[in-house]
């Protein structure tokens, strides 16, 4: 029996532009780590993943290459993006003989091609049968929700990559808004204010410390001051400047309101006996992104409506995607139809 089930371990996947957790059947999330890549130029070998890597990330010399494979919540480097799913696995030791069923979380907005590349990548890995699940139906399931039920919910996704907002009901998206506008983006942000505002140049790791430490949607009971290392973009030595958490705020502040908009125009576009359920169940704020200080707050502010945070934020997609495969044929409703042409 114990060998059969080694050969039938079913696992839930939840394959993020920032991080990847694995779930496995029966023994809950096993694995959360950076979706970073750090392989020889030459031979393409993996030579670290995952929290190593990350480490080596803006540090690494020319033989060294760091990288994320995915990008904005789809596969950007197939080859790399299949080492690193099968890597995971195997260190799960899920997939040392093959994984039977998978259950993979991607955007509400992939497209087929970006479908069939996450499948491919699955397949290749090992897994026998592949299904698909929307992050924001995952993220649902994942915080508790009945999404069976006949009630209109809201989910806010916000990820690394993409921002997935949804209002479901009766196990289906009723209407979706995918914007590639999330955590990435809003490092970019503040790398971009230092080089602007302070003529220095910081790295993605600084950047995203910075976002975590300091970075809020609405003015802080007290604002806070950091300093930060760079290098200095004329004299090209090392400098540290202090920033405050109200220069920070204003970088982030675009991104902020792009996805503000996204929720905007998902409310106008929902039908009306949704909207008075979402009026009276609020908006679950899900994701990475959810954490941000005062974002809770400001689209409270936005939109009049009740915006919950939901409790570990960050794990909710690959809870949800887990209880899919501990019941796949309870949420078979749920998962993406596969398109034949």
């Amino acid at each position: 029996m114990g060998i059969f089930n080694f050969f039938a371990t079913d696992i839930a996947i939840d394959l993020g532009t920032a991080n990847t957790l694995i779930y496995i059947k029966g023994k809950g999330v096993v694995l959360n780590e950076p979706s970073i890549v750090a392989f020889d130029k030459n031979s393409k070998r993996i030579i670290a993943l995952g929290n190593k890597a990350k480490e080596m990330q803006g540090r690494e010399h020319k033989e060294i290459r760091v990288t994320r494979p995915m990008r904005d919540g789809v596969i950007a480097d197939f080859e790399i993006a299949e080492g690193m799913i099968r890597a995971f696995i195997k260190r799960v030791r899920a997939g040392v003989i093959n994984s039977r069923r998978v259950v993979v979380a991607v955007p509400s907005g992939v497209t087929e091609v970006e479908k069939r590349a996450v499948r491919d990548s699955a397949e290749h890995a090992g897994a026998k049968e592949v299904h698909l699940i929307a992050e924001p139906m995952a993220a649902a399931i994942g915080i508790g929700i009945d999404v069976d039920a006949a009630v209109g919910n809201m989910i806010i996704d916000i990820g690394g990559g993409t921002t997935e907002i949804a209002v479901i009901a009766l196990s289906g998206i009723v209407n979706e808004e995918s914007i590639r506008i999330a955590g990435d983006e809003m490092n970019y942000a503040i790398m971009q204010f230092f080089k602007r505002n302070h003529n220095i140049l910081i790295g993605e790791r600084t950047a995203e410390a910075i976002k975590c430490e300091v970075g809020s949607a609405v003015p802080l009971k007290e604002e806070i001051t950091i300093a930060v290392k760079g290098r200095d973009l004329v004299g090209g030595i090392p400098k540290t400047t202090e920033v405050s958490s109200v220069e920070i705020r204003e970088a982030l502040n675009e991104s902020i309101v792009q996805i503000v908009d996204a929720v905007r125009q998902t409310l106008e576009r929902t039908p009306p006996e949704l909207s008075a359920d979402i009026l009276d169940r609020g908006v679950m704020l899900t994701g990475g992104g959810a954490l941000l200080k005062g974002l809770d707050e400001r689209i409270r502010m936005e939109t009049n409506l009740p915006v919950h945070v939901s409790e570990d934020p960050l794990t909710a997609v690959v809870r949800g995607t887990g209880k899919v495969i501990e019941n796949l044929n309870d949420y078979s409703k749920v998962l993406i139809r596969n398109r034949r042409y």
